[in-house]
């Protein structure tokens, strides 16, 4: 319930925002109509239709978003001879005249049906909005197109619509008075009609060559602040059960049996499946029904992610010291980034990360539906009977899912046997480097995303130009905001150094500050940090030495810094001293 007043709010506060301004000049068109016949049944057309459009494109992929492509073209060569009809008159009668005389049918034997020409109006207009995203629908959309469809969906966008629908109606409500008389006085007769044609035709291009959307763009990379920034505080106070999960237990836990819970693990699924994969590596394929016998670990993860190589080490602790008491381990890689989804550079991951059990590459994500999972990371406990009976979500609780474990394995033991066997060496979990838990008490930066499909808080001296190389100054920064110098090119995922000497800075206040790097070309890279202006020293991160020196060799996650002592606020600065240096995302720990 809370995710769904949430989405509500956020679309009231849309009504601030940019991406609302292309729907304006349709909305004000029915002012000054009774509320039945016109902003109302405008309204709940255009909430509808907005509601579909997105739940279709969330839920059926690439075909979807074809669809919609063709539903916005209908939709804007619809909404554009409506406005050159109110240019021109005569092209008004013109294409009316047969319906003219079905509307004086229709009138006569019910008055009531003008309504019907509003909300086919708000249908049109939803179609125009659906392409819309601030950060509350940005989250529904992407949950979607991983949970794939469902009423809980459509219900959450329908409400991101009313929300936004019930502000527009307020506005139209408040300034009806003030409306009425700037067009009494400066809008009479003809001339009126003929500017509110000029400003829906205006509008209708706007949508149709994108400039909606670079301003959209360009407004969301200049600043985390407005309706954006309002949207994010009240998903981060909406959802603390998912940040809870994020960062519970983060306190490093030492392997060891762990005392027996005293009531039965209780079945939370009896349907888990690992059919669907896109590769399976370091083995062949396996099923849930194959592994009838054993104690299955499924582990959703993906390489670049921060949160996940910090549970790796007792996953993988786990997969060696239980393997001969009937154990196996399974890793779903499900890509947050495109370059997550190659096999090569998954295959280098597992080298680098010392990963021998099975892991399946989930890129279309058909095995995290079939666990109805939300999370990276995210462990899921099998039992013998094949049926889901513990789970962890995000970081932490590494004591709690070993003795799940150890119950599990228990009850799979055989009915003759008295004692499970001993288990290996107790491994002890690499925490080094990246794997070492969050310093929660000191964290103050949340993760940032650069590419401007996700991102925010980028500031600058000039306006950016997404999706083409430009040259841009830095801004002053402020904590949790970086800044670009040099010429760059803004991109839906990342944003690329072009030309060698160009910098990225950013503000934060955690112990470590790590960045997703890759390359253009062919590699290595060489880039160096400064902290504050100087050398990190001793707060050098695991991919950087003393003097700020490191390079990119392949995309991945690079740990930054990693500061000794007290924590605090500090500015990052990277000088890319080659070209081609493509940044994706700041994690923090």
């Amino acid at each position: 319930m809370a995710l769904y007043l949430v989405a509500f709010a956020a679309g009231v506060l849309s009504v601030l925002s940019p991406c609302i301004l292309p729907v304006l000049p349709f909305v004000f068109a029915r002012q000054g109509q009774p509320s039945r016949h016109g902003s109302l049944p405008l309204l709940v057309g255009m909430a509808l239709a907005f509601a579909a459009a997105a739940s279709l494109a969330a839920a059926a992929g690439a075909w979807a978003v074809q669809l919609s492509q063709w539903g916005r073209g209908l939709a804007l060569l619809g909404l554009g001879v409506f406005a050159a009809s109110l240019l021109f008159p005569s092209l008004a009668a013109w294409w009316s005249r047969p319906l003219v005389q079905i509307g004086e049918k229709l009138a006569a034997q019910n008055p009531q049906q003008r309504w019907l020409h509003s909300a086919l109006l708000g249908v049109a207009t939803g179609l125009i909005w659906s392409p819309c995203a601030g950060p509350v629908l940005g989250l529904l959309l992407s949950g979607a197109a991983l949970a794939g469809p469902g009423t809980a969906t459509s219900l959450l966008l329908l409400s991101y619509a009313a929300g936004a629908s019930l502000a527009l109606w307020a506005a139209l409500r408040i300034s009806a008075g003030t409306m009425a008389r700037l067009r009494a006085q400066w809008l009479p007769g003809e001339r009126g009609r003929r500017v509110a044609g000029a400003a829906m035709l205006a509008a209708v291009l706007a949508v149709a060559t994108g400039l909606d959307s670079r301003l959209l763009a360009q407004s969301g990379a200049l600043s985390g602040l407005g309706s954006n920034g309002l949207e994010s505080s009240l998903l981060q106070a909406a959802m603390p059960s998912a940040q809870a999960a994020e960062r519970a237990g983060n306190t490093a836990a030492p392997l060891g049996d762990g005392a027996p819970y005293t009531s039965p693990l209780p079945v939370e699924s009896t349907r888990p499946s690992l059919e669907g994969g896109t590769q399976w590596l370091n083995a062949e394929p396996q099923s849930i029904p194959a592994l009838r016998g054993k104690v299955v670990l499924v582990n959703f993860w993906t390489y670049s992610c921060v949160n996940c190589l910090r549970t790796l080490p007792y996953v993988n602790a786990w997969a060696q010291k239980y393997a001969d008491r009937g154990l196996v381990v399974v890793g779903v890689h499900a890509p947050e980034f495109a370059f997550e989804k190659d096999r090569s550079n998954v295959e280098k991951a597992l080298q680098q990360l010392k990963i021998s059990y099975p892991v399946v590459q989930d890129n279309g994500f058909r095995i995290w539906r079939a666990f109805n999972n939300q999370y990276w990371p995210a462990l899921y406990l099998v039992d013998a009977q094949g049926r889901v009976r513990h789970h962890q979500f995000g970081e932490g609780g590494y004591a709690a899912t070993e003795r799940a474990l150890n119950e599990l394995l228990r009850e799979a033991q055989a009915p003759s046997a008295t004692t499970l066997p001993a288990p290996n060496a107790n491994p002890v979990p690499d925490t080094r480097g990246l794997g070492m838990a969050a310093d929660t008490a000191s964290l103050r930066s949340p993760e940032l995303y650069l590419g401007y499909d996700k991102g925010g808080s980028l500031r600058l001296a000039g306006r950016p130009a997404p999706g083409k190389p430009a040259d841009y100054q830095p801004a002053s920064l402020r904590l949790n905001t970086w800044t670009l110098q040099g010429n760059w090119t803004l991109k839906p995922e990342w944003v690329q150094a072009n030309n060698a000497g160009g910098r990225l800075a950013l503000r934060f206040e955690a112990r470590d500050a790590n960045l997703v790097l890759g390359a253009a070309g062919a590699g290595p890279l060489r880039f160096r940090l400064t902290i504050d202006g100087q050398p990190p020293g001793i707060h050098h991160g695991s991919d950087v030495d003393a003097q700020g020196y490191g390079q990119v060799d392949a995309t991945r996650l690079y740990q930054l810094v990693r500061q000794q002592g007290p924590v605090k606020e500090r500015t990052l600065e990277i000088e890319f001293l080659d070209a081609g240096a493509q940044g994706y995302a700041f994690t923090f720990g």
